[in-house]
């Protein structure tokens, strides 16, 4: 199960008690106060592991508690203090406040899809997220333990040489929390379903996604690592195919649109055929719509086309007709069904990216 957004409650540990003790020892009369302080309760810390690729684990395990600290003994002891909680989330993943109910989004694609645009950008809102987990091993405290409480040892004075008091630890901080996951890849596979996408995902990497003569084969976002020369890679998204409406919650793409946020370059793949009765032009402009609908930053990247089934029948005349409607764009003709032009596509994908 692929999942890219989950609600979680976190709870710090708390810190122990502190101790009411006494020295008893042969030989030494009135010891005094010896109470020891309690141990600080375990933090909860989020760490971006690149071996994580989705929240599934949360989404079984929503609730993260971090153990308290020990409680203080006798001989000025300390109690233990508790480890922290170490939660593995994927490189990507981006952390908002839950308590706040506006979330910061490039559109609000979580409207219904009769929602206009207007509705859509008055529900943008300027919240910043709490962290954004991009490398590998980077790691933030997401809630603190609390501290431990003091010992009767601390209380003592010429005036009260038996003290009873102690402290309680501290409560460890708490919250909820939204965790949404932003796939990172340098190129993002953008286009209609059943316009080839994963099919070339599995010829230019190792990746294998699912590959079937019917739309929305693909279900949630994959990422292909493309290895070049001189130990040069890449890593390119396979993002679920876009349909007209996908900004306001149309089809399935809507849901993975936020993948592409962090695409350096966007790569259009069209069925330059038509063969599903769709014309590869239109296809470009309505893609290039829908990603400045979502976001009009994402408008301005670089972005070039992929002209893929060129075995196909009709593909040579719309392949025409797109290089004279994009004469400034770099457009690859390839059939990723027959691995034919993938070796050029590999050249340019190097130029593109600059590698």
């Amino acid at each position: 199960m692929f999942v890219d957004r989950i609600k979680v409650f976190a709870q710090a540990g708390s810190g122990g008690r502190g101790s009411v003790s006494f020295r008893r020892e042969k030989f030494v009369p009135k010891g005094g106060p010896d109470g020891g302080d309690g141990g600080r309760g375990g933090d909860v810390i989020l760490r971006a592991d690149r071996h994580v690729d989705n929240l599934s684990d949360l989404f079984y395990e929503p609730i993260i508690k971090a153990k308290n600290g020990g409680h203080g003994m006798g001989k000025k002891m300390h109690g233990r203090s508790a480890p922290s909680k170490i939660v593995k989330v994927p490189v990507g993943t981006i952390v908002w406040p839950a308590e706040d109910r506006k979330r910061p989004t490039p559109n609000a694609q979580r409207l219904a899809p009769n929602s206009d645009e207007s509705a859509i950008s008055n529900q943008q809102s300027a919240i910043e997220p709490l962290i954004d987990l991009t490398r590998d091993g980077q790691e933030f405290v997401l809630r603190r333990g609390g501290a431990g409480g003091k010992g009767n040892v601390h209380f003592k004075s010429s005036r009260n040489r038996a003290p009873r008091e102690y402290t309680e630890g501290e409560e460890g901080e708490r919250g909820h929390f939204l965790f949404e996951l932003r796939t990172i890849a340098d190129a993002g596979l953008v286009g209609y379903p059943n316009a080839g996408k994963s099919t070339l995902l599995r010829k230019i990497s190792a990746a294998r996604p699912k590959v079937a003569a019917y739309p929305f084969t693909t279900l949630h976002p994959i990422i292909g690592v493309v290895e070049f020369s001189e130990y040069r890679r890449t890593a390119i998204a396979d993002i679920p195919g876009l349909i007209e409406g996908a900004h306001r919650g149309l089809g399935l793409g809507h849901e993975f649109l936020r993948h592409i946020t962090r695409c350096r370059i966007f790569l259009f793949v069209v069925d330059v055929a038509g063969s599903e009765g769709r014309n590869p032009v239109e296809d470009v402009q309505q893609l290039r719509k829908e990603l400045d609908l979502y976001d009009p930053l994402l408008s301005q990247r670089p972005w070039f086309v992929i002209a893929n089934k060129m075995d196909l029948p009709n593909a040579q005349e719309n392949l025409n007709a797109l290089r004279r409607k994009f004469p400034k764009i770099d457009i690859v003709p390839i059939s990723a069904a027959k691995a034919e032009g993938i070796d050029e596509l590999k050249k340019k994908l190097a130029e593109w990216l600059e590698l």
